[in-house]
């Protein structure tokens, strides 16, 4: 079999690091990587198609899919995925105590459709009944380098959605007092995020969850999720052509997460985040938390699926199946 030479854009963390540093080739294939922040990764994804392989954001590609871009498959591989609603800053002048006092307030997003962002509204109006429409948005990304610009976004019907100034940025406007929390704050140097302040010297600047393990042990206790922002995707050409790429390239990454996880307490980690174990070590071991597989993970796929059409930036809920490799769907 003739070895494929292909380009893969890969975020910085310890799950893609070996084979960001080619510690780890799929069969049949020599990687060329390009590490890049994932803000820039799925503009230039969306837009471009700069690479053969990337991660890509979820929500992102199932707005993609449902207006009929089809130039992606993807694979049941996830980079990153976190509790992004615990990552809600406010201003503590305001008055915003519970995520209930976000009603009414300038709130500030990054990118409005982005997946963190998606999965942070889900659950403030699931778990504490403040839907996206009682509040003022800011974006600060423009049509020009985002998601949203690739993918023609608009504002849903409804939604208060202002465009930050090219001249200033969340992080800016939050210390001014113009915005009173932001969902997300980005302040990575990439070629789409403006923001650049270390909002943690600010101390009028703080976590709307105090405690952010209590409520991500609370959350996941409650729904058993543990919420997914990036897959992996290849050019549907190319899987067309060599469908063996999608189990190959998936027993590449699965190979990465384990050696990362046999040299790091990465993979502890989220077994203490979620409360599947204590720190004592008393509760037993239940199945990975981070494991890849569309078996482990239909759960929390299916429900970005529905989050993406109810809040309106799909006309129609988008299946799992038009998604994923086919390959890909039993494992």
């Amino acid at each position: 079999m003739e070895t494929l030479t292909l380009s893969i854009a890969l975020s910085d963390n310890e799950r893609t690091r070996p084979l960001a540093q080619g510690r780890f080739q799929p069969q049949g294939v020599r990687l060329i990587p390009t590490v890049v922040h994932p803000s820039e990764m799925f503009w230039r994804q969306l837009k471009y198609r700069d690479f053969d392989i990337s991660e890509m954001s979820l929500s992102s590609l199932f707005i993609a899919t449902a207006r009929g871009d089809r130039n992606w498959v993807a694979l049941p591989i996830y980079t990153s995925r976190t509790f992004f609603h615990t990552n809600i800053l406010v201003r503590a002048d305001r008055g915003i105590l519970r995520p209930e006092d976000l009603r009414g307030k300038r709130v500030g997003v990054p990118e409005y459709q982005q997946t963190a962002a998606l999965w942070s509204r889900g659950i403030l109006e699931h778990e504490f009944g403040v839907s996206a429409r009682d509040i003022e948005w800011y974006m600060e990304r423009g049509p020009d380098k985002s998601h949203g610009g690739a993918t023609g976004f608009r504002p849903p019907e409804g939604v208060r959605l202002t465009q930050i100034a090219p001249s200033t940025n969340i992080g800016e406007m939050l210390v001014r007092g113009e915005l009173d929390a932001t969902l997300l704050y980005l302040n990575n140097r990439n070629l789409v995020d403006r923001s650049t302040l270390d909002l943690d010297t600010v101390d009028v600047i703080q976590p709307l969850f105090k405690d952010k393990q209590a409520e991500t042990r609370r959350y996941f206790a409650k729904t058993g999720i543990y919420p997914i922002n990036h897959t992996v995707v290849i050019k549907r050409e190319l899987h067309e052509r060599h469908p063996w790429l999608a189990l190959n390239i998936y027993h590449a990454f699965v190979a990465a997460k384990k050696d990362v996880e046999r040299e790091t307490a990465d993979s502890m980690q989220s077994y203490f985040d979620t409360g599947l174990i204590d720190p004592a070590g008393q509760k037993a071991l239940q199945a990975d938390p981070k494991a890849y597989g569309m078996k482990a993970s239909r759960k929390v796929i299916e429900t970005i699926a529905g989050f993406v059409h109810e809040q309106g930036l799909t006309d129609r809920r988008v299946a799992v199946e038009e998604l994923f490799a086919p390959s890909t769907l039993e494992i």
